[in-house]
């Protein structure tokens, strides 16, 4: 899902518990490597209880998956915060790639974003569909705005959310 229409911003938010503003930008081909350092720091430590982190292949994974044109870049106080990817997929959305840079987690930044995308997601009537990695803290978070698991392995656990209906 991109932040942006014709190349200009969307519009900043506040965080409830955050006096920073925030804002999503399109993401860029330019915004790859950046993106994919991002991934492998945010992932290490899920990753490596798993026993499944792989200095490589953390980064490779993002880089081979990367769509811009899905992708949009948390900025926030005009820094990159993160990145969330929202991509059609058969019967619904598929929300990935949905990162935060360790010093923003824990503030309200994540439940803003996401109440963003799933108000989107919403308008446009389409379920969203994610996956998280088993025992990460992040399930939390996916919980408290309506997902449900739908399936589980020993490595991700699947997880989808109907879109709610708004008055």
């Amino acid at each position: 899902m991109t932040g942006t229409q014709s190349g200009t911003a969307a519009p900043a938010h506040t965080t409830p518990s955050h006096a920073a503003s925030w804002m999503l930008r399109a993401a860029t081909a330019a915004d790859i490597e950046v993106i994919a350092e991002l991934r492998a720091t945010v992932m290490r430590a899920d990753l490596e209880r798993l026993g499944r982190y792989d200095e490589h292949r953390v980064r490779q994974r993002l880089r081979d998956s990367f769509s811009p044109q899905h992708t949009s870049i948390i900025m926030l106080d005009r820094e990159l915060a993160g990145c969330v990817t929202v991509r059609p997929a058969d019967d619904r959305q598929w929300l990935e790639h949905f990162y935060l840079a360790p010093h923003c987690q824990g503030r309200g930044l994540g439940s803003s974003v996401l109440r963003t995308v799933l108000e989107r997601t919403d308008a446009q009537g389409m379920t969203v569909g994610l996956n998280v990695l088993q025992g990460s803290d992040a399930r939390r978070l996916y919980e408290r705005h309506g997902f449900v698991v739908e399936a589980q392995d020993p490595i991700d656990v699947f997880m989808v959310r109907p879109p709610e209906v708004t008055a």
